[in-house]
């Protein structure tokens, strides 16, 4: 998912997700240990969009303590 994407999303829906893509990295990386996943390079993609998610997530408190 793009960030264009992430930042339509409300705070709770972004939540939803960056938990749901953590639980993924999970999975993805047992996999990789025990030699399951053959497209190694999804940790990195999943890597990077929990690092969009957690981005976009502290923007979006910043500006809704500014806003209060």
């Amino acid at each position: 998912m793009n960030a264009k994407k992430i930042r339509e999303l409300s705070i709770e829906e972004i939540g939803k997700k960056l938990r749901d893509a953590r639980a993924d990295l999970l999975e993805i990386r047992l996999q990789k240990q025990t030699g399951q996943l053959e497209k190694t390079h999804e940790v990195q993609l999943k890597r990077k969009e929990i690092a969009r998610c957690e981005t976009i997530l502290a923007e979006k408190k910043a500006a809704d303590n500014q806003a209060s």
